[in-house]
Formats: structure tokens, sequence, C-alpha cells
């Protein structure tokens, strides 16, 4: 007896669409910079994962409901690398979402990227204008509060705070800096953090030859005396 063949169809969720992952340098530096102090800041937790211009896709089944933020921050899930994200499987959206805007995205940030996060869930959600060109102020920020976006109140010099980040957010050119709200210590990517370790170590080295020095002459008065 012939058993009845089975056509399973498998949907199949791209990895990539074969453009560019951001429109220019400023923009694909400043989504490696944020990524990476990011990842260091939560590298203490394994519930956290931030991922940078990954496709999420957000209807099983359909591989065209699909959005990639250019960078976001998902809090209670592993933190082991992924190629994309399934909410189906993830079990939620991303928390926080940032985006760079640039001439070719700014309307969308603003507009059915917005409406589609806050559909989604996403808690919090930031734009930032890298060259001060398409958004006033250039750094925005919305929180979710019963199903839409209310925006997030900036202070006199245009920081923005991250409730679930407990960060500060800060433009500074065409950086954006990130502070954290206990300490007040500015975050450091990796090569900042390394000078930095490099000029501290200088500095303790240098003390501490001068420390022996004078030992060494204090020793030589008392035999003088």
């Amino acid at each position: 007896m012939m058993l009845p063949q089975l056509n399973l169809k498998v949907t199949d969720y791209p990895e990539s669409d074969g453009e560019p992952m951001a429109e220019t340098g400023f923009h694909v530096t400043l989504i490696a910079y944020v990524l990476a102090m990011l990842r260091s800041f939560f590298s203490y937790r394994n519930d956290v994962y931030i991922g940078a211009n990954m496709f999420v896709y957000y209807s099983e089944g359909d591989p065209t409901k699909k959005v990639a933020p250019d960078l976001f921050v998902a809090f209670g899930v592993p933190n082991h690398e992924r190629r994309i994200w399934k909410t189906w499987e993830e079990g939620k959206a991303p928390d926080v979402i940032f985006e760079f805007t640039s001439k070719g995205t700014w309307d969308q940030d603003l507009g059915s990227k917005k409406g589609l996060y806050a559909w989604l869930g996403v808690t919090e959600y930031f734009l930032f204008d890298p060259l001060d060109e398409y958004l006033q102020p250039r750094l925005r920020g919305f929180q979710l509060q019963e199903g839409d976006y209310a925006p997030i109140p900036a202070n006199e010099t245009g920081e923005l705070v991250s409730r679930l980040l407990g960060l500060i957010l800060r433009p500074a050119g065409d950086k954006l800096e990130l502070i954290a709200q206990t300490s007040g210590e500015r975050l450091l990517p990796p090569l900042e953090l390394a000078e930095t370790l490099r000029q501290e170590t200088a500095a303790r080295q240098a003390a501490e030859a001068e420390v022996a020095r004078l030992r060494v002459e204090l020793e030589q008065l008392k035999k003088e005396q």
C-alpha cells in the first residue's frame, strides 16, 4: 500500500534583502558605536539581546511582514546571536528600538515605522538625526502608553531618558552619547575605553614610579644625616 505523499511547504525568511546596511558612513559608524556601548553596558546580563540591522518578522507564515530597525534591545530573552528575529518564536517584539534617520528614511521613521512599532508593542522608540538635517529636534523619543506613543520630554540641553535602559541619551555632534543614570558616567565604545584604560594605566605607573623615586631620595637623605 502506497502512503499518501505529504506536501509540506516550508516558509523561507530571508536574512537580507541585498540592500546596503545604512545610507552613509556616518550611519554605519553610529550603529556600530551605539551597538558596542549597549552590549558592553549589558554584558553582565544573560537575558538581554541587542541587535542591529536585523530583520524582525512579526507574522508567522508571511515573510513580507518584516522590518529592519537600525538597532534594538530586547529584555527577557537569551543573549545568543541570531540571524533574524521572529516574534512568535521569541515570544515578543523588541522592547526598545533606535532609528538613525536619513534622507531616505526619516518620513518612514516618523510615519509607518512609528505606527508599526506601537502596534507591535515596542515600549520605547528613539529617533536620532546624526547629520541634523531632517528632524527637529534631532533627538526624539516616544514611550508606549495605552497602545499609542507619547513623546518623552527632553531637558533644556536636548537630553532624553530611557527608563527601560537606565540611560540618558545626549546628542554630541554626529554621535549619540549614552550616560548611565545611576553613576552619571558616559559609556565608552571599545576603542575609547581601551584608550582611557591605557591613559589611566600610564598615569598610575608614573605615580608609582614617582613614589619609588621619592622613597629612594628619602633613604639617601637618612643615610647622609
